[in-house]
């Protein structure tokens, strides 16, 4: 009986490995053909947001006003509605895309920004305004100089742009809202940061003091100013400062160009400034939330929030999944 026992648990562990490998494999297997065929693809979403304050209005009214008199209301609505759809011109009132970009320091969103913008010019028309409403604290200088690149194709298209800045567009964030016909901000949104920071850690006298070597071969005077192992000498220290000025000269002479009401030197000291002062300084235009913005547009316009969503592949749901489960884990 103790043979066979040991042979059957011995067997069992056997196939429990062997259907644990084959499990591996066929994830491994389907994620790779997940990630071929869902590479850049995903869905358009669209809101109305006319339709929320809408919603929002009725079923307040449900809650304080007396049956009669919110049947009595909700018979109005549908007879407003009813005549909207009646219209014959559904181009009488003014068109607001809205779109969201919520930054990172690799400004990630920008892949959906880019997307959203593409599908918004294959309808707009001058007289319709896309408001983008962006919260960033800046980046590297390349990919957030990519989504405001992405942002003057609205206005090379010659359709209004509006940038509105709740909490914070500083540095790269800036460089996206600067591109903008009209900026709005909130009083307390951090807005600025016109500068550039290069920073780097160096391990060279801790590996001496443990004798330890570093090797590092490059091809080209300036293919590495600064190292992270190896030890910096003053050239590279210069060129290193040498290309931060050359990046922040760019940076003054974009926001310059789209911004020209500021005074670029006066503003370009990498500081960062509360809406009320960024408003004296003219880096923004208005203090408003963007909340009143739209809900006032929407009185005589129709509003439309626009996002482009990319379909996550097997491997990526999978890791949302249990980066989610660690999240809960520990919370």
């Amino acid at each position: 009986m103790t043979t066979f026992l040991a042979e059957y648990g011995m067997f069992l562990a056997k196939l429990l490995t062997l259907l644990g490998i084959l499990l591996i494999i066929i994830m491994v297997l389907f994620r790779l053909c997940s990630k071929s065929r869902a590479e850049g693809q995903g869905r358009l979403k669209i809101r109305k947001l006319n339709d929320k304050y809408r919603n929002m209005n009725l079923m307040l009214q449900s809650a304080v006003l007396p049956r009669k008199a919110f049947k009595k209301e909700l018979r109005r609505f549908k007879l407003e509605r009813k005549r909207e759809r009646k219209k014959t011109d559904p181009k009488e009132r003014k068109r607001i895309f809205v779109l969201r970009f919520l930054g990172d320091i690799r400004a990630r969103a920008a892949a959906s920004l880019r997307e959203s913008i593409t599908a918004i010019l294959t309808l707009a028309e001058t007289g319709d305004e896309v408001v983008l409403v962006l919260e960033s604290a800046g980046g590297t200088v390349h990919d957030y100089g990519f989504a405001a690149s992405q942002l003057l194709r609205i206005r090379n298209q010659g359709i209004r742009l509006t940038t509105a800045i709740d909490k914070v567009a500083a540095s790269g964030g800036y460089m996206m809202a600067c591109v903008a016909d009209r900026i709005i901000a909130a009083p307390f949104a951090i807005v600025g940061s016109i500068g550039v920071i290069s920073q780097v850690p160096n391990f060279n006298r801790l590996l001496k003091k443990h004798d330890i070597d570093y090797e590092q071969i490059t091809a080209g005077e300036f293919k590495r100013t600064l190292s992270v192992f190896g030890e910096n000498t003053d050239k590279g220290r210069d060129k290193a400062r040498q290309n931060i000025e050359e990046t922040h000269e760019l940076f003054k002479a974009f926001v310059a160009n789209n911004r020209r009401v500021v005074d670029i030197e006066d503003i370009a000291t990498g500081e960062h400034w509360y809406g009320t002062r960024a408003l004296e300084l003219k880096l923004v235009d208005q203090l408003c939330t963007s909340d009143d913005y739209l809900y006032q547009a929407a009185e005589n316009s129709d509003v439309y929030e626009v996002a482009y969503v990319h379909r996550k592949t097997f491997g990526g749901r999978l890791w949302s999944g249990a980066a989610a489960a660690i999240r809960r884990l520990f919370s």
